[in-house]
């Protein structure tokens, strides 16, 4: 029964490693450029929570709050920190997400201090099945990732903007002369990405209510490494990963002789994907232009 709520939990955790690779794979895919400020993005959006909280006390209010401050944000830096960088190398953007990732994380020291600070969200109690005990939270993570992953794969496939989209990602060129504004649909992307990372915030901060500067960092980068894993620019992938990576780290943090070694075992799986197929498990080769 212990592994099952083990399993469980690693579901749930997954499931947060999955909605904020969904942000990288999605900008990656459509964009062709890897947003490191993704992470600091999930940090503004649980620092929105902590203060609206501390305003009003209400949950939903502010997770309303977190999902617009957040696209807002998303927006902001797109326009003005990428969208100048379109036909730049990639290192040139590369280098400007780390720094918009170190501004973000820097702003957030110089207004709410370098201390953690506790984030008391609404109690969701525990759900008792049989012998099996599940976390209030951990249902509720689980929920909202069967729903995005739901909603987002039936917007990609049926709406028009989710085939322009799917256009875009795989020739931006010919998607343009076929009358797609390829500028709109990356903002598009960015907002659906900066509002999957705010509900990722609430849900880390409902497993860990403790927030600083720092927070987004680890979860963001083993996020990259789930898209990674799963194959970067596919969104079934990035689904993949995240539950692959969350179920590892559960059970991983589970047996103690392994324990402390558990980031090491998760980018390990990265190295022996990628050394057995570079594209990762769902992605695809895909032929560069000359």
């Amino acid at each position: 029964m212990d592994f099952i709520t083990t399993f469980i939990n690693g579901l749930s955790l997954g499931g947060i490693y999955a909605m904020i690779a969904l942000g990288y794979t999605m900008v990656y895919g459509i964009a062709k450029m890897l947003n490191f400020a993704h992470g600091d993005i999930i940090m503004v959006g649980g620092y929105t929570i902590l203060v609206v909280l501390n305003l009003c006390g209400n949950p939903i209010l502010a997770t309303i709050a977190a999902i617009v401050l957040c696209v807002v944000l998303g927006v902001v830096v797109e326009k003005l920190a990428y969208k100048p960088l379109r036909g730049a190398s990639n290192l040139a953007v590369l280098i400007t997400a780390i720094g918009v990732s170190y501004l973000l994380q820097s702003l957030a020291q110089i207004i709410f201090g370098s201390a953690s600070k506790m984030v008391n969200i609404a109690n969701l109690g525990v759900l008792q099945v049989g012998s099996i005990k599940i976390q209030g939270y951990t249902l509720f993570t689980l929920i909202c990732t069967i729903v995005v992953m739901i909603a987002l794969t039936l917007f990609i496939r049926y709406t028009k903007l989710g085939k322009a989209m799917l256009a875009v990602s795989e020739d931006r060129g010919a998607a343009q002369l076929m009358g797609i504004n390829a500028n709109r649909i990356i903002t598009i992307t960015f907002i659906i990405g900066s509002a999957l990372a705010a509900v990722a915030g609430l849900c880390t901060l409902m497993k860990a209510p403790s927030i600083n500067s720092t927070f987004g960092a680890m979860p963001g980068i083993k996020a990259f490494t789930a898209a990674v894993i799963g194959g970067i620019g596919s969104i079934p992938g990035a689904m993949l990963g995240g539950i692959l990576l969350g179920v590892v780290e559960s059970i991983s943090n589970k047996i103690t002789v392994i324990a402390p070694y558990t980031d090491a075992i998760e980018f390990g799986i990265l190295i022996v994907i990628l050394l057995i197929r570079p594209t990762g498990i769902l992605g695809k080769k895909r032929r560069e232009k000359v």
